[in-house]
């Protein structure tokens, strides 16, 4: 019986039939605010199509470090983790696993917020360098990277993008954004930008299918 259950399992997920799993890095310190809203909405439109969707608060978490130390113990072992034992670690380790990956954050002098960014430097864990070899491997390699980010005015996204959308491309990771200028105060996107709202409700049932 388990041998035709897992069998089972098997044909769903080839034929296309097993839930996407999204893992959502809302990276505002605010739990109400403008990133949230996106969140919510993204969410809502993968949840439309039966994902499995995780949202992770990333100011909320507690670190022992403040980014990555570059301390390089990663690339002596052969797991993709970090190793340093704080919250982030099993955050890290759910990003190989899910097929989906969602950074949310605010415009904060023109980049990410630092929330989002002490995790994203620990993504370097997830790499593995051959530097004499020239090579490099990654179990993040044919996910889909996504980036949803507001901004009080029009300002300064597209140098925010940048470093997701390079990072998406080195590593070989389908790219999506949704970039709300002139999106007003924190919590004041639906009525400033009520068009935002199906932008990302759309590419959340997307990457969803």
């Amino acid at each position: 019986m388990q041998i035709k259950a897992l069998s089972f399992f098997a044909f769903l997920s080839y034929y296309g039939f097993m839930s996407k799993k999204i893992l959502i890095l809302n990276g505002s310190p605010k739990k109400d605010g403008n990133t949230s809203a996106m969140v919510d909405w993204f969410s809502q439109g993968a949840h439309s199509k039966g994902a499995d969707v995780k949202v992770v608060r990333t100011a909320y978490l507690k670190y022992k470090s403040l980014g990555c130390i570059s301390c390089r113990k990663c690339q002596t072992i052969d797991k993709y983790e970090c190793c340093i034992d704080d919250d982030a670690k099993p955050v890290l380790v759910k990003m190989a696993e899910v097929d989906v990956i969602v950074m949310a954050t605010p415009l904060y002098f023109f980049g990410a917020s630092a929330q989002l960014k002490l995790i994203f430097d620990r993504m370097f864990s997830l790499y593995k360098w051959d530097n004499d070899a020239g090579t490099m491997q990654t179990p993040l390699k044919g996910k889909t990277l996504v980036l949803l980010a507001s901004a009080f005015e029009d300002v300064g996204l597209d140098a925010l993008e940048k470093p997701f959308a390079l990072t998406a491309e080195y590593t070989g990771m389908e790219f999506e954004s949704v970039l709300a200028a002139n999106a007003g105060v924190s919590g004041k996107i639906a009525k400033k930008r009520p068009d935002i709202r199906e932008k990302v409700i759309s590419l959340g049932i997307k990457t969803a299918q």
